[in-house]
């Protein structure tokens, strides 16, 4: 568990160098944070494990997690990274996680389980890459599993040091073996967070990072000669999980996403669970394979966009704060978190849309009045959650739209298999329609933060649809009645407090629940935090959380909504 919080401290602090070297296999400026973003659902995985196994409390009182059997943590780690990947890059760090898995199910971490671990992880990262290409994070795998392999020494400390420092001296030699990266002057991005894992692990075990230096474009780049091309169509990144599946049907989906298009990544956990990644142009046409391979979810289909580089940059102009990060909102001058109404969505970062810029409309899912006129104030035509959403009144309400681009934002109301489905259907109606990854009401009011008319659609999508992905999600509730859950059985009017969908704290104070709630989520770091007040919340609930994170977490931004919405008293969002 350490390891693994050291990881997402380094890949946070890495992530803009890791963004800045992402030439390959597409330019789009995301690697640092898809490793981050699996990363944290690797360790979230990890945690609600360790949780569940020792009755919701962690072993020895130890917050870390210290002390928790590696086989257990490990593999866990390897569900949450399969499950919860972000890009081809996060793809491939789930198998180097399921590599310490496979390894650790008999024995503890040491010498010999660490080549053996890093020893797989490659096998399996080759095995998952339709066109395995040198100088990637491959190479760089297979050599640093190749240090550890012929390294004599005995001691863990010396096996990790010598993968760790193998995999940095493969780093630096890969411009000379992808021309992309020798052209642009970088090294390898997805190989650049590899080592910073390594180097985590060797601080763990000797408690002292290898010095590295950062890695910036190098200033003997050149610039190829400029060819004329015909203007290609526009390309998708799709993304699922499957289950319900096998070897010989998955064996076929990589097939099949071979030749709808490239960088095409098929893994599995090693628990009869697996997730694909595919660069193309017919997004349908890929999801169509995951149907026909198993059961689908965690469905994800971004565009990428025409300049990523120039989205991710601090200095464009747009609704960032001055780290570069998405601004929703801000604290009172007092200090204290801004209680905001349905009226004040523009003054946090949601602006109006203007039917003037582009041929382009929001549709969005929400559940209770305050949170129907956030989305509306932003825009949006909303379409009430409560008590349910079909996919047919989806459907309708985007054929009624009058605008030839239409983002849709389901906010969790709807399984991707009818999301997929309800797309499909829209377009036959001559419509583009952009279905965007959010789960949740505050994922999709953190989507609208950055959304920008003055964009292509694509680019739009892709902006918004990063921006809910980086927002972790969770609620407070109370338990209507008896039901066993992860971490334990609930009583009636016990406070649950979930993440995404997963509950992982019990407490027979709600108020209790949700500061718990709050110090796991935060616990994994956080600038912000949106809380959208529930219909049937105790009376000053949201401002007791808000002083909590105050008091708990100095310098994190707490805004307040009234949501009205009945499945939560509280749903939390954390950027």
């Amino acid at each position: 568990m350490r390891w693994g919080r050291l990881c997402l401290d380094e890949l946070t602090n890495r992530r803009e160098e890791i963004n800045a070297l992402n030439v390959f296999p597409v330019a789009d400026s995301d690697t640092g944070t898809n490793l981050l973003a699996t990363m944290r659902a690797a360790v979230s995985c990890a945690e609600v494990a360790v949780l569940s196994a020792h009755g919701g409390a962690f072993p020895g009182g130890s917050p870390s997690g210290d002390g928790a059997p590696a086989a257990l943590v490990a593999a866990a780690m390897a569900r949450g990274a399969t499950s919860g990947a972000r890009g081809n890059s996060g793809i491939i760090l789930s198998q180097v996680l399921r590599g310490i898995s496979e390894a650790t199910r008999g024995a503890p971490l040491s010498a010999q389980t660490l080549r053996l671990a890093l020893d797989r992880a490659a096998v399996l990262v080759r095995e998952a890459l339709s066109v395995p290409v040198e100088g990637t994070i491959l190479t760089v795998l297979e050599c640093a599993a190749g240090e550890a392999a012929t390294c004599a020494d005995s001691e863990l400390a010396e096996v990790a040091l010598a993968a760790a420092d193998g995999a940095a001296k493969a780093l630096g030699e890969t411009p000379s073996q992808l021309t992309v990266l020798r052209a642009a002057g970088v090294v390898d991005a997805g190989a650049r967070g590899l080592v910073v894992l390594l180097d985590c692990l060797v601080e763990v075990v000797i408690g002292e990072r290898p010095a590295r230096p950062v890695y910036l474009p190098s200033a003997n780049a050149y610039d190829p000669v400029p060819v004329a091309v015909a203007a290609a169509p526009p390309r998708y990144e799709v993304m699922y999980r499957l289950t319900d599946s096998d070897p010989h049907r998955i064996a076929a989906l990589r097939h099949r996403l071979t030749e709808l298009g490239d960088s095409v990544v098929v893994v599995g956990d090693g628990e009869r669970s697996w997730s694909a990644h595919v660069h193309c142009v017919d997004a349908g046409a890929a999801v169509e394979a995951g149907l026909a391979a198993g059961t689908l979810s965690g469905v994800r289909v971004e565009a990428f966009a025409a300049d990523a580089a120039a989205e991710s940059d601090p200095n464009r102009p747009g609704p960032r704060d001055g780290d570069g990060h998405c601004v929703v909102g801000e604290t009172a001058a007092s200090g204290r978190p801004a209680t905001r109404g349905p009226d004040a969505a523009g003054q946090a970062g949601m602006t109006s849309l203007d039917d003037s810029a582009a041929d382009r409309g929001i549709v969005a899912v929400a559940a209770g009045d305050g949170s129907i006129a956030l989305f509306e104030a932003a825009g949006a035509i909303v379409i009430p959650g409560e008590p349910f959403v079909t996919s047919a009144a989806l459907l309708a309400a985007i054929r009624r739209m009058p605008h030839r681009e239409v983002l849709v934002l389901p906010n969790g109301a709807l399984a991707a298999q009818e999301l997929v489905a309800v797309g499909v259907a829209a377009r036959e109606r001559h419509r583009d329609v952009l279905l965007l990854p959010s789960g949740s009401m505050v994922q999709g009011l953190a989507a609208l933060a950055v959304h920008d008319r003055g964009r292509i659609a694509v680019d739009d999508a892709f902006a918004m649809s990063e921006a809910a992905a980086a927002t972790r999600w969770g609620s407070l509730r109370a338990a209507t009645e008896r039901a066993l859950t992860m971490v334990g059985t609930c009583e009636p009017g016990d406070g649950l407090g979930l993440v995404g969908h997963d509950v992982i704290v019990i407490d027979r104070d709600v108020r209790a629940a949700g500061q718990t709630l709050l110090n796991r989520m935060l616990g994994l770091g956080g600038e912000l935090v949106t809380l959208l007040v529930g219909a049937a919340a105790p009376e000053e609930l949201a401002e007791e959380l808000a002083a909590h994170i105050a008091e708990g977490f100095p310098g994190v931004e707490v805004i307040v909504y009234s949501g009205g919405q009945h499945a939560d008293l509280i749903q939390i969002g954390v950027e």
